[in-house]
């Protein structure tokens, strides 16, 4: 797919919340192991990178750099800003436009860049005017220290004002196969050629239990109930961009070799009447 009319990127991407403790910004498993992981990734494919400056406090950032820096010809590195960590279990939108822009700054020097691929406002900050939210990302990109803007948990109306502000690159929206809150602005993105960017796409529950119609799909195609669930999101729209995080080589195999799994009709449809939580 093309990201904002100008970046190709492959349709399976990689969410880094997971390499680093949300609170310490300590790599899982190590700093080495967090390393090879992203080291990994790119060389299984994957051409997009999600981060933070809220993951870790900025150490995910700091870790993508340290990983990957200078970065391959092709690969995006895509953050946000807006959703500060009061505490290590606190999570608060923090939207005010003199904060969105100073963490602009941090993020380009953390990941060692002199413009960031795409940044996203990570959540909607209901006492801030959502047009000053978005016009403060709309001026760092007219400074040209934001490639394109992109917004994260909000409705078909907030993406509706956001772009009578500045162009919208993408959404990130919580979606998978038993949760489909968000197929109202699924279908928006799908009508204006936006990527649309699940977080936590592989979906759980009895579905992928043993009996479940994941698990049936899965013995059916030889695959995992994860690699069907990330298979149906790819399958469910052309502009779909699924970001499934892992600190593990086992997993990151897995979920990018869901990419090349192909579903029946039949499978699709019984996957597609799975009823949402």
């Amino acid at each position: 797919m093309i990201l904002g009319g100008d970046l190709p990127v492959n349709r399976l991407g990689f969410g880094a919340l997971r390499l680093t403790d949300g609170w310490t910004g300590a790599p899982r498993g190590g700093r080495d192991h967090a390393v090879a992981v992203l080291r990994r990734a790119v060389e299984l494919g994957v051409t997009f990178i999600d981060t933070a400056d809220s993951y870790g406090l900025g150490a995910s950032e700091e870790l993508i750099a340290e990983a990957l820096h200078p970065y391959p010809d092709g690969l995006v590195v895509a953050t946000k800003a807006g959703q500060s960590r009061p505490g290590p279990a606190l999570w608060q939108p923090l939207g005010r436009p003199e904060y969105l822009k100073q963490q602009a700054e941090l993020s380009l020097r953390r990941l060692r860049v002199e413009r960031l691929d795409l940044f996203q406002l990570h959540r909607v900050d209901p006492l801030v005017p959502l047009a000053d939210q978005v016009g403060a990302l709309k001026e760092l990109q007219d400074e040209g220290k934001v490639r394109h803007i992109g917004l994260s948990e909000v409705d078909a109306d907030q993406l509706a004002a956001a772009r009578a502000v500045a162009g919208v690159a993408s959404v990130q929206n919580l979606y998978h196969l038993t949760d489909r809150r968000h197929e109202a602005v699924l279908e928006r993105c799908a009508a204006h050629g936006i990527a649309f960017i699940p977080w936590l796409p592989v979906a759980s529950g009895r579905h992928a239990r043993p009996g479940g119609v994941l698990a049936e799909v899965a013995a059916e195609l030889g695959a995992s109930p994860a690699q069907v669930s990330l298979a149906w999101i790819l399958h469910r729209a052309p502009v779909t961009l699924p970001i499934p995080g892992t600190g593990s080589l086992e997993h990151l195999a897995e979920n990018v070799a869901a990419a090349g799994l192909t579903l029946t009709g039949d499978q699709v449809k019984r996957l597609d009447d799975v009823q949402p939580a």
